[in-house]
């Protein structure tokens, strides 16, 4: 099991808005590198979902419940046969019981070459399993 990052604007869906939602596409990814990253993701496979904006925080914890799929609104394929964009579907798991925050990562030496720090634009970004650990038991997920 893999476990991925997702970055979310709350004002526009929120961690909250997925767990009334309770399964729901992950879209808007346009960044080839995110949309790299959500070619890996599998089912099975759990996600943080970060609030981005004024919190800079994990929100919480999902399960993606479908792996990545064509996304119907940008058909056709890319020049190597993939969809040009993909999708995934995620269901919550866990609210964050923790405020941890960008702050708290950057603070931490061992996150120095996470994504999270180093990519700040990335809007999806696999996690490496040891700092995944950190984060669960930091976020109380």
């Amino acid at each position: 099991m893999a476990t991925f990052l997702l970055k979310t604007e709350p004002d526009v869906f929120s961690y909250g808005d997925l767990v009334s939602a309770k399964r729901e596409p992950w879209d808007g990814v346009a960044n080839p590198a995110a949309q790299s990253h959500m070619r890996a993701m599998r089912e099975g496979d759990e996600a943080f979902i970060y609030h981005t904006g004024n919190e800079r925080r994990i929100a919480g914890l999902a399960k993606v419940v479908r792996g990545a799929y064509p996304d119907p609104d940008f058909p056709g394929l890319t020049s190597k046969g993939d969809p040009k964009r993909v999708l995934v579907d995620v269901a919550p798991l866990r609210e964050a019981t923790t405020t941890y925050t960008l702050a708290d990562v950057k603070a931490d030496e061992r996150f120095r070459e996470f994504a999270l720090v180093r990519q700040s634009r990335l809007s999806v970004m696999a996690v490496p399993a040891a700092l995944a650990k950190v984060i669960r038991a930091k976020a109380g997920v």
